[in-house]
């Protein structure tokens, strides 16, 4: 199961009511809960086997005080930023902007990116996953510090498409 699947799994939870599915395939167990009405959120725990072999081989860092940036933007950003493509987080986890501590980013503000190319790592449960493109443009601005906890489709970087 992908983590197409995945996402859309959870969305069509949120939108039916359910309260709990649990889903138990060969590889993966998912559980997704949703909290009462009054909070409207949604909460996704997935189980990867320990036969996985990691992506990359990256030290765990060093835990650190985080500034998160804010989730609701200035009406006036918001506006600026309607024209651009908004990449989102597509698990919990860690983020790193590099494949290892003494390698240079992955993409900076202004790169050029292409469909497939790797935009950063997410760390969940000891994994390390590379976060691709979806999407041909340019790096506008990235939203998240390297080494920085991320949440399900928070968003990371905001790519112009043109």
């Amino acid at each position: 199961m992908d983590l197409k699947e995945i996402q859309n799994l959870i969305k069509f939870v949120a939108k039916s009511g359910a309260s709990e599915v649990k889903l138990e395939m060969d590889d993966v167990k998912i559980t997704i809960k949703t909290a009462s009405d009054e909070s409207k959120e949604t909460t996704f725990v997935q189980q990867i086997p320990v036969s996985a072999a990691p992506v990359a081989a990256q030290p765990a860092a060093p835990a650190a005080p985080v500034e998160t940036a804010p989730v609701a933007a200035a009406e006036s950003s918001a506006e600026d930023n309607s024209k651009y493509i908004t990449i989102k987080s597509p698990i919990i986890g860690t983020l790193y902007r590099k494949p290892s501590p003494d390698k240079p980013t992955f993409v900076e503000v202004g790169d050029s990116i292409k469909e497939g190319d790797v935009l950063c790592i997410i760390e969940a449960m000891k994994l390390f996953n590379e976060i691709e493109s979806e999407v041909s443009g340019k790096i506008v601005k990235v939203l998240v510090d390297d080494s920085s906890p991320v949440e399900f489709d928070q968003p990371l970087f905001l790519v112009d498409p043109s």
